[in-house]
């Protein structure tokens, strides 16, 4: 009987170029969604607390100092502890040297994106994550195209116009599930994705698991990004 993750990194060290002007004097995750008062992060380690983790590492980099003294500030449901990177190690050297300051390195883990607002049962994703005996899993969405989309017979005669339909394609949503053995198959510099991720899934031990209907998840990405969550918001999305 396995027992669910208290532990996570939240990779917080992204700079958000596309979000300017709201990244000029401040990282990605510390961008405030409106009408909350509280930054992309402080949404993120609520949910993560209210799912059983009591230990988080946030992974800086960019203007590491502002997220520092945000946290140090900040009334938290869980413990955080911080790590800078002082080089760029990439995203599966960061992880990697985040992963050293978790608590108990020989237990499972979750990680999460710093800039992703989402709400699902990550204990469902661990239980999953443990059926499959898998040493990686993630958690896959299907966004909505931001376009609209027109459906067409096989003759070419339009039958129906679809507003942003969702994507045909599941996408990697930045939520995570590892085993303890994962860390010791990260790069110390470089991209997971590029490596460790796809000898995973040569030999099996990668996992995905489909975000639950009705789960919301949304990632931060452009200033309309922040204006479509905070209207999710105020017609009652995650809280």
């Amino acid at each position: 009987m396995h027992t669910f993750p208290t532990q996570a990194v939240v990779l917080a060290g992204g700079q958000g170029s596309r979000l300017r002007p709201y990244t000029d004097d401040r990282p990605k995750p510390m961008v405030e969604i409106p009408g909350t008062g509280t930054p992309i992060i402080g949404h993120q380690l609520a949910w993560l607390a209210a799912e059983g983790v009591t230990d988080a590492v946030v992974s800086c980099g960019h203007l590491a100092e502002v997220l520092q003294e945000w946290l140090e500030s900040t009334d938290l449901p869980l413990r955080v502890t911080t790590v800078v990177e002082s080089e760029p190690l990439g995203r599966g050297g960061g992880l990697k040297h985040a992963a050293t300051a978790l608590p108990d390195p020989g237990k499972p883990w979750y990680a999460t994106n710093g800039d992703i607002w989402t709400r699902f049962s990550l204990r469902e994703m661990a239980a999953f994550h443990f059926e499959r005996d898998a040493t990686a899993t993630l958690a896959l969405a299907r966004p909505r195209i931001p376009w609209g989309a027109v459906e067409t017979d096989e003759f070419g005669h339009v039958l129906d116009f679809i507003e942003s339909p969702p994507s045909p394609y599941l996408i990697n949503a930045g939520v995570y599930v590892f085993s303890p053995d994962f860390v010791g198959l990260l790069p110390d510099r470089g991209d997971h994705e590029r490596t460790t991720f796809p000898r995973l899934a040569r030999e099996r031990r990668l996992a995905g698991f489909p975000l639950p209907h009705g789960a919301y998840w949304r990632a931060i990405d452009t200033a309309k990004d922040l204006t479509e969550a905070a209207k999710e918001l105020a017609g009652g999305g995650p809280r």
